[in-house]
């Protein structure tokens, strides 16, 4: 059987060749599904995507399946609980962040009805579908996530600088950053 060409990035890990298989780029409309990637791609800054995805299960434990509602009302004793639970990245900076950002993307769907319709925006409601043949091509961050990171800065979002966001980009869609040699450089353009 002829082995499938994929993105170099996922190496050997399992984990992350089925998350790169079939996660990473497809388009993502669901706004829990939006928050965790928002959460996790914050807990990222500094550190590995595979540290956070090995620890992805604790998290949606840790962080009530990314109820965005009940992430909202975390009090300090919650806080202090995460800060303990050696499952996840205990960041009391990026902690308090995840509550903070909760309450923001509330206000984002009061405003806009979905989170959905408020980042897809910025995109027209369409990926944008890059050519890149090779890993070093992709960028870290562009100009579209720099106006869209400055504007969730505006509206009281923390750890959304534009490499995490540009990252949020890739993870849910509205960018195609896989390389045009990869399996599924096709296989999401039909999404």
């Amino acid at each position: 059987m002829k082995s499938l060409t994929r993105c170099p990035w996922p190496k050997d890990d399992e984990l992350m060749i089925k998350y790169h298989d079939e996660e990473w780029g497809v388009p993502v409309h669901d706004d829990r599904k939006l928050f965790e990637f928002l959460l996790l791609e914050g807990f990222q800054a500094g550190l590995s995507w595979r540290t956070i995805l090995h620890k992805r299960r604790n998290f949606r434990n840790a962080f009530d399946n990314f109820d965005f509602n009940k992430i909202a009302n975390y009090d300090k004793r919650k806080i202090n609980s995460l800060m303990k639970d050696e499952g996840i990245i205990r960041n009391k900076l990026k902690i308090q962040a995840a509550v903070t950002n909760a309450k923001a993307f509330i206000q984002i769907r009061k405003e806009f009805g979905t989170f959905d319709k408020y980042i897809w925006s910025f995109v027209n409601n369409k990926p944008i579908i890059n050519k890149f043949k090779y890993l070093e091509e992709l960028p870290a961050r562009t100009e579209l996530s720099d106006k869209i990171s400055d504007d969730l800065k505006k509206r009281g979002f923390k750890f959304v600088g534009s490499t995490i966001i540009y990252a949020h980009m890739q993870a849910t869609g509205m960018v195609n950053d896989h390389l045009v040699s990869c399996f599924r450089y096709r296989e999401i353009r039909k999404f």
